[in-house]
C-alpha cells in the first residue's frame, strides 16, 4: 500500500506551493518586494496589495516616505515585472479615521503618539487581514523584520535576527487570529541580505532608500500637519518648573515631547528637559534630567499573547522602538496594567507603547503589550 505524506511548504502550511495562494503587502519598498520575488520564485500563487493611505502632495520622486505615489507606481512596476497580480486598495477614509484622526487627537492630549503601530493594528493587519480572507488566501505576508515561530499548532512572536532592523516594537498588537495567518519571511535575514537577494531577483527597488518620514508627516513637520487640521491647538501657555513656578511661556503643547531639550527657551543653570505635559490646564513642566527617571508606567488597551504575569521572573519591556530591553514586573487588571521598572529609564511618554518579552532559548519573545496612558517619579505624583 501507498502512503503519500503530504510535504509542509516554507510558509508551514501543509500544501504545495503551487495550491497555496498567498497575499503579500507590497509597499514599493525593497522589503517587500523582495518577499513578493522570493514567494513567486518559490511557485506560490501570489497577490500583491498595496494599501493607497493618503493623498501625497509632494513630487512622488522626491518622497522619502512610505505608501506615497512613487511606491505604488514602485510596487506596480515589481509586481508586473515578477508577473503577478497586482491590486491597489484605497483606505483613504480608513486611514485618516484610525491613524490621523488618532494621531493629532494623541498630540492635542500632550501625548506621544507612534502612528506606525496604529496603522498596522487597523489597515494594515485588521482590514488588508479581512481582504486577504476574501480573497481565500492562506497566507498574509508582509516584509517586516520579526520572527514568527509556530509551535504545538500556535503562532509566537519573536523579535527579528537583525536587532538593528527589528520591528517587533511596531507589532505588539497583532491578534493570535492574525498571527496565525500571517507570515514574515525576513525575519531571519538582515537588510544587506535583504538587497542581495533583491538584486538576484533582478528587482528595480534593489538600491531603493528606506522610507523615512512618517507618510502623513512629510519632512517630520508633525506641527504643521496638527496645525492644518486642529489650528485652534496651538494655545499659549506657562512652563512651570516642577515646584509649581512658573518659569516661562509656551506656544502650544504640541510644540513638546517627554524628554525633549531643545526649544524650550527658559534660561536655567543646568539643562531642563520637558518632565511632563498637562493638556488640560495648557502647562508644560520642566525639569533637570534626574527628573525624567521613571520608576512606574501604567497602561490602557493591552492585547495579551501569552499570560504575562507567568513570566515575571524574566519579563522585559520596551518602551521606545530603538530603545533596550528593560527588567520590569507587572501586574494586570483586565485590560490595564501597572508596570515597575527594575531598571532605570528616562523620559517615557504617554501615548508611546509598552511592549513585555520573555527570553528563552529561541531568542526574545513578544508577550504583548499596551499603550502608557501615564508614568511616575520621585518628583510628580501619580
Amino acid at each position: 500500500m501507498n502512503i503519500s505524506v503530504q510535504k509542509i511548504n516554507s510558509l508551514g502550511i501543509e500544501k504545495q506551493p503551487k495550491d497555496t495562494k498567498v497575499v503579500v503587502a507590497m509597499s514599493g519598498g525593497v522589503d517587500s518586494s523582495t518577499v513578493a520575488g522570493l514567494m513567486k520564485k518559490e511557485g506560490y500563487e501570489v497577490i500583491g496589495v498595496t494599501l493607497k493611505l493618503y493623498d501625497d502632495t509632494k513630487k512622488s520622486k522626491e518622497s522619502r516616505q512610505c505608501c506615497a505615489g512613487q511606491d505604488i507606481l514602485d510596487a506596480k512596476r515589481v509586481s508586473q515585472q515578477l508577473n503577478i497580480q497586482h491590486r491597489i486598495l484605497y483606505y483613504q477614509k480608513n486611514f485618516k479615521r484610525d491613524v490621523i484622526e488618532s494621531f493629532i487627537d494623541s498630540y492635542v492630549a500632550g501625548e506621544t503618539p507612534i502612528p506606525c503601530v496604529q496603522c498596522n493594528q487597523t489597515v494594515k493587519f485588521r482590514d488588508l487581514y479581512d481582504y486577504a480572507k476574501e480573497l481565500k488566501a492562506d497566507a498574509l505576508i508582509t516584509g517586516h523584520y520579526v520572527s514568527r515561530i509556530q509551535k504545538n499548532g500556535k503562532a509566537e512572536l519573536y523579535r527579528a535576527a537583525d536587532l538593528k532592523r527589528d520591528q517587533s516594537y511596531f507589532l505588539f498588537a497583532t491578534t493570535q487570529k492574525q498571527l496565525d495567518f500571517l507570515r514574515f519571511p525576513l525575519g531571519k535575514m538582515d537588510k544587506n541580505e535583504t538587497r542581495k537577494v533583491a538584486l538576484q531577483l533582478n528587482l528595480n527597488v534593489a538600491d531603493k532608500p528606506d522610507s523615512q518620514d512618517i507618510c502623513f508627516v512629510p519632512g517630520g513637520n508633525y506641527a504643521a500637519v496638527i496645525k492644518k487640521y486642529r489650528p485652534k491647538s496651538f494655545k499659549t501657555g506657562d512652563i512651570l518648573n516642577i515646584n509649581g513656578d512658573v518659569i516661562g511661556k509656551h506656544e502650544g503643547i504640541i510644540n513638546y515631547t517627554v524628554g525633549q531639550r531643545k526649544g524650550i527657551k527658559v534660561p536655567h543653570s543646568e539643562p531642563l528637559y520637558v518632565v511632563d505635559i498637562d493638556a488640560v490646564q495648557n502647562k508644560v513642566v520642566v525639569g533637570t534630567r534626574e527628573a525624567l527617571s521613571i520608576k512606574k508606567i501604567y497602561l490602557k488597551d493591552l492585547n495579551l499573547l501569552s499570560d504575562v504575569e507567568k513570566y515575571n521572573e524574566n519579563l522585559f519591556i520596551k518602551v521606545r522602538s530603538t530603545g533596550k530591553l528593560i527588567k520590569a514586573k507587572i501586574k494586570l487588571e483586565n485590560t490595564q496594567a501597572e508596570v515597575v521598572l527594575e531598571e532605570n529609564e528616562l523620559g517615557i511618554s504617554p501615548g508611546q507603547a509598552c511592549v513585555f518579552y520573555s527570553k528563552d532559548r529561541i531568542g526574545d519573545k513578544v508577550l504583548g503589550g499596551g499603550w502608557i496612558t501615564k508614568t511616575s517619579n520621585k518628583y510628580l505624583s501619580t
